[in-house]
């Protein structure tokens, strides 16, 4: 007896012994006079199982025929093994002549025990975040492909970062893609502007963590991967970094593509912007205008903002390890660093030194402690800052990989290699030794282990001849 019908028993009896009207009773149940009657007769038939529905454990009149479901049945097992319930639901409509729906194939699926090809994901629990209570405690960052410039130019994607305590909106950058030098930039503005915050907020993005599966030994042993170059450089920072698990997580600026598609657009087409430099040139201005509308005030009013290091433009760079040559030199990709000779005419070839390349082009090449060796200035504004290699991986697996120019990135022209001399040519250009090693020669006296070993000396024998 369902819910409907148990409260029924109670006044049906009441009726029928006399204790309550049949008015009483259908207002009571929200019925009709004639049908609380004729509750009552079933009642004083056939007691409480006759207010069961008539229709209950009766197959149903449009109910699939029994040979169709047992065909329905062979073709899951046999032809349709591996579709999903759609996609078979089409078959069996276009291909079999069957018309039946989703949920009719779903309940015979499910009946004869098979499994679903995809299986359905729960939804998952979400709870509502509360914004930070001071400025600068937490920044979420982002990128938007869009067409801001609409048909005057080519689609762009917009880096933003916005405070999650005020909505403001804290540094905007164009960028062709969304890459390494767009996410760098916002942080040398964020830096330079307000200060460096205490933890960023993303997606995960493979610029800010690392999605591959591979761990090295040395990684195994630490429990840890290496972070990529944007890591490297919020964990010289004293920045932390949160990934998001979904773009929900991250609503805020999520919000914020949305309104600055709408309004942005609009302002670039009124000042007829139709390039990136001309774009990029524009968003401080928008955003001087932006924040006193949108923008409100933090709970609390004493910002977190930490000053950032003096040496910001060099920490905003990609690290490598490289071994200097025996001329003194480094080589990044295309490009060649000369070391001068340090004091008293050091040399620093075989020396193991890391090589910064910065966000403005420069490379910068430090030796043990942190000590600038040699600097190269920048090829030009339109240097792109883009990682060469991993940050983690060892140059002698990499060297053969480097010499091509299109997988060391950055805008440079490959430098040519010497082209190489005939085996022959080299073979006739060489000179023999003028002079063979005389007898007496050390490359000619054998020693005796023995006597080496007894005598803890390199006794040499006496000269042959």
């Amino acid at each position: 007896m369902s819910r409907k019908e148990a409260p029924r028993v109670g006044l049906l009896k009441a009726a029928l012994a006399g204790r309550i009207t049949n008015a009483e009773g259908a207002e009571a149940l929200y019925l009709s006079v004639r049908q609380f009657q004729r509750l009552k007769l079933r009642v004083r038939a056939a007691g409480a199982q006759g207010l069961l529905h008539r229709g209950r454990g009766r197959p149903s009149p449009r109910r699939l025929p029994a040979e169709v479901r047992t065909r329905v049945g062979t073709l899951l097992h046999s032809t349709y093994h591996d579709v999903n319930d759609c996609h078979a639901t089409e078959k069996l409509r276009e291909v079999e002549g069957l018309l039946l729906s989703r949920a009719s194939l779903r309940r015979i699926r499910r009946a004869l025990g098979l499994p679903a090809k995809h299986r359905r994901r729960p939804t998952q629990y979400r709870a509502r975040r509360t914004p930070e209570a001071r400025m600068g405690a937490l920044v979420q960052l982002d990128g938007s492909p869009f067409a801001w410039l609409e048909d005057r130019g080519p689609t762009l994607t917009l880096h933003g970062a916005i405070d999650d305590a005020t909505g403001s909106v804290l540094a905007l950058h164009f960028r062709p893609t969304e890459d390494l030098h767009g996410y760098t930039t916002l942080l040398h503005q964020l830096g330079t502007a307000y200060g460096l915050p205490l933890a960023l907020y993303g997606d995960r993005l493979n610029v800010f963590v690392r999605n591959d599966r591979h761990w090295s030994l040395e990684e195994e042993l630490q429990g840890a991967q290496h972070p990529t170059h944007f890591g490297r450089i919020l964990q010289e920072l004293g920045i932390g970094y949160i990934p998001a698990g979904s773009p929900q997580a991250k609503g805020r600026i999520e919000r914020l593509w949305r309104t600055l598609q709408d309004r942005l657009v609009v302002e670039l087409r009124l000042q007829g912007i139709s390039t990136l430099q001309a774009a990029n040139a524009f968003l401080p201005a928008f955003r001087a205008d932006y924040n006193p509308r949108f923008a409100h005030a933090p709970a609390e009013a004493t910002p977190v903002w930490r000053r950032p290091p003096p040496d910001l433009a060099n920490v905003l760079s990609c690290r490598y390890q490289r071994t200097v040559a025996r001329d003194n030199t480094v080589r990044l990709g295309p490009r060649l660093v000369q070391i001068p000779r340090g004091r008293q005419g050091r040399s620093y070839a075989s020396c193991r030194v890391e090589v910064r390349e910065c966000l403005d082009g420069r490379v910068l090449v430090s030796g043990q402690g942190g000590v600038l060796l040699a600097m190269q200035t920048g090829p030009g504004p339109e240097f792109v800052l883009r990682p060469r290699r991993a940050p983690h991986a060892d140059r002698r697996q990499s060297l053969g990989a480097s010499r091509n120019a299109s997988e060391e990135g950055g805008r440079y022209l490959p430098i040519p290699r010497k082209a190489a001399f005939p085996r022959s040519a080299r073979s006739a250009s060489r000179t023999p030794h003028p002079v063979p090693p005389a007898p007496t020669h050390p490359w000619r006296r054998p020693y005796n282990h023995r006597l080496l070993e007894a005598r803890g000396l390199t006794i040499y024998a006496k000269p042959r001849g």
